[in-house]
């Protein structure tokens, strides 16, 4: 599955990069107001990054009809910390206007989540109005990594490094990356093990910001991750599937008054 989303990425990149050329959306990168994500994540406490996500090949459909403005308007309001917006369009069912409806909407720092393996995408990613992006170690070479990595922090996007193993926290670790995101779930066959963070993150140094990814659903198991070192969590299914969006989204960030 990774390998078919990494194929079809490349190609859509190739015909974006057609239509709109890259000294196009570097000219947009002047008029970019930037955000403090990784900021955002260190502060205090444990941080919540929710999440926009249309579909995934999991779940299918998540929440049929819904805006993006509603979505991120709650989260803001429940006190998200950040968000993240799927832009991912074959899959996930995400775009770009989503990312940009979203900056439209929030005052949060926006992060990009896609299969980023092109230094278009970096550029893409700016122009559209996020502050940082996502790049997965499984989906790049060491090399390709580095480069992307350079490119981002290069133009001011933060930047998490998501991994899902020994070996990928290894690669993450060469490169001194200062966010490590830990995905909990499994790209092979998209199985969800929690206990996946707390494994890994003994081999983290000290002095990275953690973010533990998918699977968490309520309060006292973020409140477990902050007491062994986790600065965030990103959450996404399980609020958008929620009845109340906003009082979802206040529950996981531990009450936290309406903003």
């Amino acid at each position: 599955m990774l390998e078919r989303i990494v194929e079809t990425t490349r190609q859509d990149v190739e015909q974006r990069r057609r239509e709109t050329p890259v000294a196009q959306l570097e000219r947009a990168l002047d008029r970019r107001e930037d955000r403090p994500f990784s900021e955002a994540l260190s502060r205090p406490g444990i941080s919540l990054i929710a999440e926009h996500k249309r579909r995934s090949p999991a779940a299918g459909a998540i929440r049929e009809g819904a805006s993006v403005p509603d979505i991120v308007g709650a989260y803001e309001r429940g006190g998200a910390t950040a968000v993240s917006i799927v832009t991912e369009p074959h899959w996930f069912g995400g775009s770009l206007d989503d990312l940009r409806l979203a900056r439209e909407t929030t005052h949060l720092p926006i992060m990009r989540k896609d299969f980023i393996v092109d230094p278009y995408q970096v550029y893409e990613t700016a122009a559209a109005g996020a502050d940082a992006l996502l790049l997965i170690v499984a989906a790049l070479e060491p090399r390709d990594l580095a480069r992307l990595h350079a490119e981002a922090r290069g133009i001011d996007l933060d930047v998490i490094v998501e991994v899902h193993d020994e070996e990928e926290l290894a690669t993450a670790l060469e490169l001194d990356v200062d966010v490590i995101g830990i995905n909990n779930r499994d790209l092979g066959d998209f199985t969800v093990n929690i206990g996946r963070t707390f494994e890994l993150l003994a081999d983290v140094p000290a002095g990275k910001t953690v973010v533990s990814e998918s699977g968490f659903r309520a309060r006292e198991e973020l409140d477990e991750l902050e007491r062994v070192g986790v600065d965030a969590v990103l959450v996404g299914e399980s609020l958008m599937r929620s009845e109340d969006i906003e009082a979802a989204t206040r529950a996981l960030a531990g009450g936290a008054a309406e903003i």
